[in-house]
């Protein structure tokens, strides 16, 4: 085994034993200061991802416009840190108290899931956003960034450290893995005695590299082939500008619109108008025959229904019914976030009823799914399973549940 990851495995321990110790306003202290550092370091945090840009200068611009810092984005990352600190405190939390028939005095409470591991591509507001989490949570941390963000990660990973430090706490509360070798990687999926959970953040391709290859306990996030379905009920206004937002507002996101199926009723007057709006931000656009015969565009293969783009790329579907357009979404989906557009609200609750994904709109664009903007300041990722979290992961989804029981003399017959 690694030596290297085993060190940093029992530093994490170690600071996640004294982060159990800390309360509430401590916490909150800390990551205010750390808001303070990380502003204060914006010039070297810039620079160092400058050396990254150089090296992805010939990079698809979906994985450049993830990889980017800017003094906006460092300034989103302190109002992340922020943000979470105002927020409450789950390990401060008891869910539940009960006595027994035998008169034992029964509390549930939150206690943090323990070191927390995070592979990541190109994405280094994942360096910030889980420090914040995690700290907050009580938890320890070990990341593990794509190679390509190697420089900025390492320096948010330094001035985050460096703040900890600097206020006689835990600096391994936050760790990062500099070696971004697959070998080390996957010496992190088998660090059994030290990780509690590992959660990958990342493209399909990463994601089920570490569902399938990992010994520790996975929670699956991220993958999303959103969609968007256009009622026979829908206002064409309202179409227009949720599909255009979902689609090109960032579309390199997991939470960006991939597909759009639109009622065989409305098609012939709503297509036109949606697929001009969608070109006039460089959309292209793959079709099934129905909508080839409404509007000019590319064959949409089998695949297509399947893949998640993360690019200017939309396919599309003419659908017979809303049952079709149900059955189709539960098919292809990756169960991330899908939408309706309806003016019949008995058609969208049962839209929000029956399809099977974490987060389900009526009216509203698929790009809300976001810790942020559900209010929980920052996010780990966007669990797509079922199984302790689903949806954006937050404070609460990074803890798990104690019982603490207490008794005076019973004893069981």
């Amino acid at each position: 085994m690694n030596e290297t990851l085993i060190k940093m495995g029992q530093r994490a321990q170690a600071a996640e034993q004294e982060l159990m110790l800390l309360d509430t306003a401590a916490k909150n202290q800390a990551l205010l200061q750390m808001a303070q550092d990380l502003l204060a370091a914006k010039e070297t945090i810039i620079a160092a991802n400058q050396l990254d840009m150089q090296q992805a200068v010939d990079m698809p611009k979906k994985f450049t416009d993830r990889l980017l810092i800017n003094e906006k984005r460092i300034e989103d990352m302190a109002a992340g840190l922020k943000t979470v600190a105002q927020l409450p405190d789950p390990v401060a939390k008891i869910d539940k108290g009960w006595y027994t028939a035998d008169g034992l005095q029964i509390l549930q409470k939150r206690v943090p899931l323990g070191v927390i591991g995070i592979i990541f591509e190109a994405r280094p507001n994942v360096t910030v956003d889980a420090a914040a989490l995690t700290f907050k949570s009580g938890n320890a941390v070990i990341l593990r960034g794509g190679k390509e963000a190697l420089h900025t990660n390492a320096a948010l990973a330094n001035v985050l450290r460096q703040s900890l430090s600097d206020q006689d706490l835990p600096k391994d509360s936050v760790q990062l893995i500099t070696d971004t070798s697959h070998e080390t990687a996957g010496d992190l999926m088998h660090l059994d005695d030290y990780l509690d959970v590992l959660i990958p953040r990342g493209g399909r391709g990463l994601i089920q590299r570490v569902v399938k290859t990992a010994t520790v306990p996975v929670i699956e996030t991220g993958a999303g082939n959103c969609h968007i379905y256009v009622d026979k009920d829908a206002q064409l206004k309202m179409a227009q500008a949720i599909v255009v937002n979902a689609k090109v507002q960032r579309p390199s996101v997991c939470n960006a619109a991939e597909k759009l199926l639109i009622h065989q009723d409305v098609a012939a007057a709503y297509l036109p108008v949606l697929a001009k709006s969608l070109r006039a931000h460089g959309v292209e656009l793959r079709g099934d025959e129905r909508a080839q015969a409404i509007v000019d565009m590319q064959p949409a293969s089998a695949a297509d229904w399947d893949t998640e783009y993360n690019d200017l790329i939309m396919a599309v579907k003419v659908v017979d019914s809303f049952d079709d357009a149900v059955k189709h979404i539960n098919a292809h989906s990756t169960h991330h976030s899908e939408a309706i557009i309806t003016d019949n609200l008995e058609r969208g609750q049962a839209f929000l009823n029956r399809i099977n994904s974490a987060c389900v709109y009526i009216n509203a664009s698929t790009r809300f799914t976001d810790g942020s903007q559900f209010g929980f300041g920052a996010e780990i990722g966007i669990s797509t399973q079922k199984l302790h979290a689903r949806g954006p992961m937050g404070l609460e989804q990074l803890t798990t549940i104690k019982y603490q029981i207490i008794g005076n003399g019973q004893v069981r017959h």
